[in-house]
């Protein structure tokens, strides 16, 4: 099984005095353009989920829409949990797509959430990334070790410039 782990894309500014509550806040223009740009990259690499799952929150939620979009994902089909919300712990997330029948999985969430599934899946003690928005790590399960090994994590500039 492989994993992909998406932070979402720039959103609005929580101190903004228009911004909505956190769960309701919104890509901003660039966010979503630089999303859409870091998508062409994931192509570009030949990132086929065949399973996306989302965080609830807005700005996530977007950001799947958006790869979905550019990968010829139908967004109908993205997994809304709230195991990928910020608060919850990241094992949680594990536990869901291990019960998945999935080859590829795709996930998007929050910062310093991402980073925890990251450490976790890396077998580190504790974080050890910091995953820019839109920013994606690569996760390989060896089956024959039972251990997951990073196969890449890819700034979103870096995402950008394989998607020209």
């Amino acid at each position: 099984m492989r994993v992909h782990i998406m932070r979402h894309g720039i959103a609005m500014d929580r101190t903004n005095p228009k911004a909505p509550t956190d769960a309701e806040r919104p890509l901003t223009a660039e966010g979503m353009q630089k999303t859409r740009a870091a998508a062409l990259g994931l192509k570009e690499l030949g990132v086929k989920p065949d399973m996306l799952i989302t965080s609830p929150l807005v700005r996530a939620a977007q950001t799947a829409e958006i790869v979905a979009e550019a990968l010829g994902y139908s967004p109908e089909k993205i997994r809304v949990s709230d195991t990928l919300k910020p608060s919850v712990n990241p094992a949680e997330v594990m536990k869901e797509i291990e019960h998945l029948k999935s080859r590829e999985v795709m996930c998007f969430g929050h910062g310093p959430h991402v980073d925890g599934l990251i450490a976790l899946l890396a077998g580190a003690r504790g974080p050890f990334s910091e995953l820019k928005k839109s920013g994606v790590a690569c996760f390989e399960h060896e089956a024959a070790h039972g251990k997951w090994r990073m196969v890449w994590l890819l700034s979103p500039k870096m995402l950008r410039k394989l998607g020209h």
